[in-house]
């Protein structure tokens, strides 16, 4: 039967496929309803839960009546007022006005599994803010709908983009990152897991700061072959927690180099699990990692979750590790009413330790799960998407899809072979000056690039020009040596047993050096009051720096003011040091006055450190201001890893050479090539209007001199009408 609807275009009968549903999907019907009749009987739903079309042709919600058969009697629970979606006067939502076909099919889904394949720019945030609108409508109380994304501001924005829809109801959702997640629900059941509510949250440096601690009590640094340093041991146990693999597998495979220490890496990856549990510490693994074992050994826990979140939402998908991938399964394990949305083809972040066999295999995970596919963007003109379109066509295994706009016009894209990289960079440079000239400010132009090394030339060239740039990568804000100093001051006071804290404030002292400030955390350990520094027996030299340090420790933990005037108290004594270790301190000391900015929003400094450590500010104040200083801004330079999610008018996507992109070591693996592929879609998705992509002829290495290069093999798999060519000629 033909839906009614004249709308939908999706009205082809069929159903979704269950545990063996192949990824490589044609078959529409997994993206397909069901109009054999006007009651659609819901996949994944509650026996008796129905889809009705109502007498204007146009889908309703699902029916708000649930029946239970109990015995010879018949059940009914009726759980909410419908949500109206027909044109909307003031107070209900026009669903039909906001959304396209498929958006509205993924918004108005209320039970059963559901995944939601989003191509690049084609709306998915939207449909996610119309489902929790969606939901609330139906009168499901917005606590019990649990909204996961992976940033904090991006729940947020949503929550609030909902509200706007209906109320403030929607701001009751349950939202926010994993990680935050994680540590919310395990501070509740903190006893079953062996911890104390209490625990403290290790960033990324804290714990490779601790690994360091082991390694040298354990006398590893001293040994006569150069063994793995901090960030590297971290890099391989954050790989083998998040890929779930053993640490001598991953030495093997990635860092074979290191294979005559695997006894000792692992030894110490022991060591560094116990102190953590010693000490009531927790790094960012560790958080999902205790959280999926929560759920997973704990049966009457994972019930109480299923119970208390009855909906939910996961926000791209395709970033999720396996572990990320156990804890979805486990907290729909009890309703399996979960919406997971994300884009196998901009799955790019295998390299920390995300799989894209999460989104591959929901299906298999969730039988029945439906599946809607959003094509349609609403960002880039049809010739950037033929150009997408070709390019990701021919990855192994994926789900087809084929991105249109009904935006009309557009350029095809410019293929641009230059003779080497200083030609490729005057061209860039030159065409930016060009495409300003025409209106288009600096801040709609980006030059994207494989590996941040690839920029090394073209910003000489910039800056001889005259145009101004912001190149994104480096260290974040937190990240940053004077930030994590004046944080390191608040992990002690507020957990004296924080050693790695405690050592990194003590090595900031003068005259302390790395034994004594072993011997200080040491008895810190065992004191009475760990923070009253003046009743540690120190060497004269050391007595009145810790004695003053003591002081203030004191002071912070005791003091009723506010986080600000203490983190103020605290800057005021780092000072000193700052000015002594940094030469460009007067920017630094911009930074502090920017985290005291940040403190501000904060009422208790517990607040304070988790909120630094789960989603940090991204920037310096030097780069805000940067920003804000020039109305037009800067030409932004990326990596296209750092480019995700962002839009530009213009885009410029430099050496597109085999050996850069993709580089040599990805060609090595089927896997790592698949992943380069859905790197260039996602570099070529972040154009609206213009793209040129640049391939210099020869290539310079200090040790093999000029080479011939070859194009990268990803544009051999782009049909030559999509594209224009052009070339360098002599100016005249």
């Amino acid at each position: 039967m033909e839906c009614p609807a004249s709308r939908f275009p999706l009205a082809r009968s069929g159903r979704s496929r269950g545990p063996g549903c192949p990824v490589d999907i044609e078959d529409e019907a997994l993206c397909s309803r069901s109009w054999d009749g006007a009651w659609d009987l819901t996949a994944g739903g509650e026996a008796g839960s129905v889809r009705s079309v109502s007498p204007t042709g146009k889908p309703c919600h699902e029916s708000a009546i649930k029946e239970r058969s109990q015995g010879m009697v018949k059940e009914f629970v009726i759980e909410g007022d419908p949500a109206d979606l027909s044109e909307s006067p003031e107070g209900k939502i026009d669903y039909f006005g906001a959304l396209n076909p498929s958006q509205l099919e993924a918004a108005t889904h209320r039970d059963g599994p559901l995944l939601v394949i989003a191509g690049a720019g084609s709306g998915k945030t939207r449909a996610l803010v119309y489902r929790v609108a969606f939901l609330v409508k139906l009168g499901i109380p917005p606590e019990s709908i649990l909204l996961l994304t992976f940033t904090r501001k991006a729940a947020q924005e949503m929550l609030a983009r909902a509200a706007t829809l209906i109320d403030s109801r929607c701001e009751r959702v349950a939202g926010g990152t994993f990680h935050a997640f994680a540590n919310q629900s395990l501070r509740q059941y903190a006893d079953l897991i062996g911890f104390p509510r209490g625990f403290t949250i290790m960033d990324r440096g804290d714990a490779e700061d601790a690994i360091n601690l082991i390694r040298a009590e354990m006398g590893l640094h001293r040994k006569e072959r150069r063994f793995p340093r901090k960030n590297t041991l971290a890099n391989i146990l954050g790989k083998s927690i998040n890929r779930n693999l053993p640490v001598p597998q991953i030495i093997h495979r990635e860092y074979p180099h290191f294979a005559s220490f695997t006894s000792e890496i692992v030894t110490l990856f022991e060591a560094y699990a116990r102190y953590k549990r010693e000490n009531g510490l927790m790094d960012y693994d560790d958080l999902l990692f205790h959280f999926r074992d929560l759920l997973r050994d704990h049966p009457e826990v994972c019930q109480e979750f299923g119970e208390r979140y009855r909906y939910v939402m996961i926000d791209e998908f395709q970033d999720t590790n396996l572990v990320q991938g156990e804890i979805a399964g486990l907290l729909a394990r009890t309703h399996q009413n979960i919406v997971v949305v994300g884009d196998d083809a901009q799955s790019i972040y295998r390299f920390r330790g995300a799989t894209v066999q999460n989104i591959l295999d929901f299906p298999k995970r969730f039988p029945g799960t439906k599946i809607v596919k959003l094509e349609e963007n609403y960002r880039s003109v049809q010739p950037i998407l033929d150009v997408a379109n070709a390019v990701i066509g021919k990855a192994s295994r994926q789900y087809r899809k084929k991105l249109f706009t009904h935006r009309t016009g557009g350029e095809k894209p410019l293929l641009l072979r230059t003779r080497d990289e200083h030609e490729q960079s005057k061209f860039v440079t030159q065409q930016i000056l060009r495409i300003r000239e025409e209106g288009v400010p600096l801040n709609e132009i980006a030059v994207l690039f494989r590996s941040s090394f690839h920029a090394y030339d073209l910003e000489v060239t910039l800056t001889r020009y005259g145009v101004p740039f912001v190149k994104y990568g480096g260290f974040k804000f937190f990240e940053a040596a004077h930030v994590k100093d004046v944080l390191a001051y608040l992990r002690v006071v507020l957990n004296p047993r924080d050693s790695v804290s405690a050592n990194r404030l003590f090595r900031l002292l003068d005259g302390i050096g790395a034994q004594s400030s072993l011997d200080i955390v040491r008895w810190m350990a065992q004191a009475e009051d760990p923070l009253d520094l003046r009743r540690y027996d120190a060497k004269p030299r050391q007595a009145s720096t810790l004695s003053r340090l003591g002081e203030l420790l004191l002071m912070v933990r005791d003091a009723r003011s506010s986080p600000t005037e203490k983190v103020e108290r605290i800057i005021e004594h780092y000072r000193p040091v700052l000015e002594k270790r940094y030469d460009d301190y007067p920017k630094r000391a911009r930074d502090l006055e920017q985290l005291l900015v940040i403190t501000e929003r904060f009422s208790d400094l517990h607040d304070l450190l988790a909120e630094m450590a789960l989603d940090p500010p991204s920037k310096s104040i030097g780069e805000t201001l940067a920003a804000v200083e020039e109305d037009e801004g800067h030409v932004v330079l990326s990596t296209i890893h750092s480019a995700k999610g962002l839009e530009w008018h213009t885009v410029f996507l430099i050496w597109a050479l085999d050996g850069r992109f993709p580089p040599i070591m990805a060609t090595e693996s089927q896997a790592d090539l698949e992943e380069e592929r859905r790197l260039f879609y996602v570099a070529v998705t972040r154009a609206r209007e213009n793209l040129y992509i640049t391939a210099p002829t020869q290539v310079y290495d200090r040790v093999s001199g000029s080479f011939f290069s070859r194009p990268s093999r990803f544009l051999a798999d782009i049909p030559k009408k999509y594209l224009e060519t052009g070339k360098i000629v002599p100016r005249r």
